[in-house]
């Protein structure tokens, strides 16, 4: 088995079932897999060969879908792109990672130009608007009329994808995943979160991040699910969207889910056809999931709690287990060991802090071209996160920071998240993050960033005042920054070595 064949299967088993559907574009099945054969075809006719890196610069769309599969099917490895980085920072992964071949957006055009200068790795540069800059051809000029399965044997073994991590703590590292890797992460998700052909999927989160990408993009096409793809996030249309195309199953981050909150009027949109709703990729306030919950009606929730390098796997916290358990990460998934461990690799007691380790066929190969990186990372086949989290009784995982993120104030470990989750309960705060600044009496101390929400004026020391009813003297912010963003990366995630940064 491999990713192209499960699109190829569908194509040949439920040919007229609606695959995709984007503004005005829709496809089915059938039709799907013979635009995905057209370009694959193409791309064998440029001679690009199997093994070979293709980059994609794209935002969420139907062509991404396409792109991504043609790639599958001849054998190549794809390479997504967060398309909010710079320059620089896009020119950084494509020659990393060896790329031969970048897909992108008209409105990239210029930024490719830039990227790919006296890069003689690269072979194509392959626009999917009609425009193109010097050097490059339109992937309307790639593609051609073989609507055929490509002659090209790609065996379960051959590796697939390299997912660069957010880089939230410095330069992102390429996690490299073979078909067999993403077979699993798309079976376990199938099963754990329970769907099915029936679903229809709405992708709003970015599709070259992995949550999305093998969770529910390669999941719902393994499973002949119809898939919505809405290129950017505006919460109102996400909203219409759901109600228009009767959405069962919807993925987030929690950001995302923050904004949904701030649509005027939400409540006159009909939820109803969502029967699961998936939260992840960054740690998400109790007060915010039950805000969400509300929202949907109080449909089943389910914390998926991964990183990259996992697949995204790691724990699952299931929609019963918010009853007692809402906050925790969860227990791990199927086919997966988790432990939280100290220095010396052994399991700490219940409730005490330590790092967390991940065992599981969804774990990455490597890091692309990195050995050191693997072999910190990867130890007697345990994938070690560089995540602190904590382990009850039960065997319920929660995380509560990245070891860079820990703040020791006065000789006391403080955990950011800990601080965030009371920040999030004032109801004048839209989103909060809490880092540790150098102090010349304290070693380093506790400061907060906070963005109110709109129209909101925030009063630090009635915040301080908040905090100190709730926290310990010493986890108290001792300063507070009101902004009005807080930098993140397209998952999500603060990026707090920015803040760091900035502050210091």
């Amino acid at each position: 088995m491999n990713l192209g064949m499960t699109l190829a299967r569908n194509a040949r088993q439920i040919p007229e079932k609606k695959a995709v559907i984007f503004g005005d574009i829709s496809y089915t099945y059938k039709q799907l897999n013979e635009k995905v054969n057209q370009l694959a075809n193409g791309l064998i006719a440029h001679r690009i060969k199997k093994g070979e890196k293709i980059a994609i610069l794209m935002k969420n769309s139907d062509q991404f879908m396409i792109v991504f599969y043609a790639i599958m099917k001849v054998g190549a490895i794809a390479v997504p792109i967060n398309f909010r980085l710079t320059a620089v920072e896009v020119r950084y992964i494509v020659e990393d990672s060896d790329a031969a071949v970048i897909f992108f957006d008209r409105s990239y055009a210029t930024l490719v130009s830039q990227v790919v200068e006296n890069n003689k790795n690269i072979k194509l540069q392959v626009c999917v608007g009609n425009k193109t800059e010097k050097n490059q051809i339109t992937m309307n000029a790639i593609r051609n009329d073989n609507v055929s399965e490509p002659v090209v044997e790609v065996l379960e073994s051959d590796d697939a994808e390299i997912l660069y991590t957010s880089g939230t703590t410095g330069n992102p590292k390429g996690a490299v995943f073979d078909h067999h890797r993403i077979l699993y992460v798309a079976f376990t998700s199938a099963i754990m979160m329970k769907m099915g052909p029936e679903d229809n999927l709405l992708h709003v989160a970015p599709l070259f991040h992995s949550a999305q990408l093998n969770l529910f993009m390669i999941t719902g096409t393994l499973l002949g699910s119809m898939h919505v793809i809405q290129q950017d996030f505006q919460p109102d249309l996400v909203l219409q969207a759901i109600e228009h195309y009767e959405i069962s199953l919807f993925f987030a981050v929690p950001t995302m889910y923050n904004f949904l909150l701030q649509v005027p009027n939400y409540e006159k949109y009909d939820l109803t056809s969502v029967k699961r709703c998936g939260y992840g990729s960054a740690p998400m306030p109790t007060a915010l999931i039950q805000k969400a919950m509300t929202l949907f009606g109080h449909k089943q929730f389910f914390n998926m709690c991964g990183l990259t390098e996992a697949g995204p796997g790691g724990v699952l916290l299931l929609p019963d287990e918010h009853k007692t358990k809402m906050g925790a990460g969860g227990k791990a998934m199927l086919c997966t060991e988790v432990r939280v461990v100290n220095e010396r690799g052994e399991d700490v007691a219940p409730f005490e802090t330590g790092e967390f380790i991940i065992k599981s066929e969804m774990v990455m190969k490597e890091y692309y071209k990195n050995p050191e990186e693997t072999r910190q990372a990867l130890r007697d086949g345990w994938l070690y996160t560089g995540d602190l989290a904590t382990m009850d009784e039960d065997g319920y995982v929660t995380l509560v920071d990245r070891k860079k993120d820990m703040i020791i104030s006065g000789g006391e470990n403080i955990y950011s998240t800990e601080v965030e989750q009371v920040l999030y309960q004032y109801p004048d705060i839209l989103e909060a993050a809490v880092i540790g600044l150098p102090d010349e009496v304290w070693g380093e101390k506790v400061v907060a960033i906070v963005v109110g929400k709109k129209g909101e004026n925030l009063d630090e020391e009635a915040l301080k005042l908040f905090c100190s009813e709730r926290l310990a003297s010493y986890k108290v912010p001792t300063e507070i920054i009101v902004k009005d963003t807080i930098p993140r990366n397209a998952s999500g995630k603060i990026l707090k070595y920015r803040l760091r940064e900035a502050l210091s």
